[in-house]
């Protein structure tokens, strides 16, 4: 079995339903999940990555 496709900024924006600009502010504050910078500089977001972080605004709330 193999792991899931990590996400793209633009699959990431689609699924939260915000703004590439409000990632990249998320990001700039820290508050963005962790993402992997690839070597031709785009980034991405893993699947569990992405789980983790939803789970931690989840119990924020």
């Amino acid at each position: 079995m193999s792991a899931a496709k990590p996400l793209s900024v633009q699959d990431f924006c689609q699924e939260m339903g915000i703004s590439r600009s409000t990632f990249y502010e998320w990001r700039a504050k820290q508050t963005a999940p962790r993402c992997i910078k690839l070597p031709n500089g785009e980034i991405r977001i893993r699947r569990a990555e992405y789980e983790r972080w939803l789970n931690t605004l989840e119990e924020a709330a």
